[in-house]
């Protein structure tokens, strides 16, 4: 995919990525860059993780926010800039335009979150909610930039913010020089075009591959010429994005080697992980490196592999769920069915089975009324939490052992 950066004449350098982070980085946290053993050993590759979650507002996108910030001109600050967002760049773009006393107004969807609204507002920044999507909002701004000739910050498509973004993969070669292969998610492509910069100014091949998300494979059809569908609730909302930059997606045909596709299983799995092994937060869309990594193990086996974990805002209650959806696929969490007779004693027996299996049992539910078995017949569901799946494996056999037809309640 990659071509000859030198025969284009591409509209951002890595002496923009440099100013860039000369420019900003007194302002933003030095996230570390770590190698992870667990995930090294799991994958058998060199993994390293760069923290990008650990940024004041849980994410990367304040560099590229304050570097074009910091370029305005006294009078362009005076009027104040504009955004349309509903997340990381409303956040960061707020936080820096307040600390540095530039006026912003962020357009976001009437069906932003409220939370997300409450937070953008807490730095100070006019919210304003137009529209039922993120095409309507985006349009809504660009009308107020004329209308008030605010200055447009744009989440990804402006050479800028595409210098800020990739700071962060200059960070992270500064700290890990011996980086062959940088896994980066892709959602208008701002990230991956500053990191392609980066890498190819090393002194060694650095090989970028891209990670999108299957239910929006925006880029990855621009480059590829694919016309996969583009929709669907993916859990990395964060690079869901239906159109991609049209400067990104020419650096990125330029500059990256490949873009992988990753599903919504591999998605969880990633996050889930991150929080088990790293004690780490991460969003769907900051997970997207790691889920590449582990969905397709044997194309980075043996490489030294950097990661950008570049985002940590999820809902709690949406990462409650990721959670509990992991350990029961992994066979730590299930919920069986098992038919009993309605006669005294039925479900004690069935508990004295858990017990010799030291399972723990956490919920029973009975059904007598809405089931299809005789009257005296039921069935209860019983929600219990096993070591691994060999160990439920064992809890079922037994059971079916003693007598109990029983069945296991597939998770997705």
């Amino acid at each position: 995919m990659a071509t000859n950066p030198a025969a284009a004449a591409l509209p951002v350098s890595i002496d923009d990525v440099r100013a860039a982070h000369a420019r900003i980085r007194d302002k933003i946290v030095r996230t570390p860059t770590l190698i992870s053993r667990t995930l090294s050993e799991m994958t058998g590759a060199n993994v390293y993780l760069k923290f990008e979650n650990l940024q004041f507002t849980a994410a990367y996108k304040e560099r590229g926010a304050l570097n074009t910030l910091l370029q305005l001109s006294p009078e362009a600050r005076a009027k104040g800039v504009i955004a349309a967002s509903a997340g990381n760049h409303a956040q960061g773009l707020a936080y820096h335009a307040n600390r540095l006393g530039i006026p912003a107004t962020i357009v976001m969807p009437r069906t932003t979150p409220t939370v997300k609204v409450m937070q953008t507002e807490g730095h100070k920044a006019t919210v304003v909610l137009e529209g039922e999507t993120f095409d309507a909002a985006y349009a809504h701004a660009r009308v107020l930039e004329a209308e008030r000739d605010f200055t447009f910050v744009h989440p990804f498509d402006d050479p800028r913010v595409i210098a800020g973004q990739g700071t962060a993969a200059a960070e992270m070669l500064e700290d890990v020089p011996t980086l062959d292969t940088l896994l980066i998610p892709i959602g208008g492509g701002g990230l991956i075009s500053g990191t392609a910069i980066v890498a190819r100014a090393a002194d060694h091949p650095i090989e970028v591959v891209g990670v999108q998300a299957e239910l929006f494979p925006s880029m990855y059809n621009r480059i590829r010429g694919t016309s996969l569908p583009c929709a669907g609730d993916t859990l990395a909302e964060g690079i869901a994005v239906k159109e991609p930059g049209g400067i990104t997606a020419r650096m990125v045909a330029e500059l990256v080697d490949d873009i992988v596709l990753v599903g919504e299983r591999n998605l969880e799995e990633a996050v889930s992980l991150l929080l088990q092994i790293e004690k780490t937060v991460v969003e769907g869309a900051g997970a997207a490196g790691l889920a590449a990594l582990m969905a397709y193990p044997e194309r980075f086996r043996g490489r030294t592999v950097g990661i950008i974990l570049c985002g940590g805002n999820i809902d709690t209650r949406l990462l409650a769920n990721v959670l509990l959806r992991d350990l029961a696929r992994s066979g730590r969490l299930a919920r069986l069915r098992v038919r009993l007779q309605d006669q005294p004693g039925a479900l004690f027996h069935v508990a004295r089975i858990f017990d010799a299996q030291r399972v723990n049992i956490i919920e029973v539910y009975h059904q007598r009324i809405f089931t299809s078995l005789p009257a005296k017949g039921l069935f209860t569901e019983i929600e219990c939490e096993t070591r691994d799946r060999p160990h439920l494996d064992r809890l079922i056999a037994a059971l079916r052992e003693g007598g109990f037809e029983t069945s296991m309640i597939e998770q997705a």
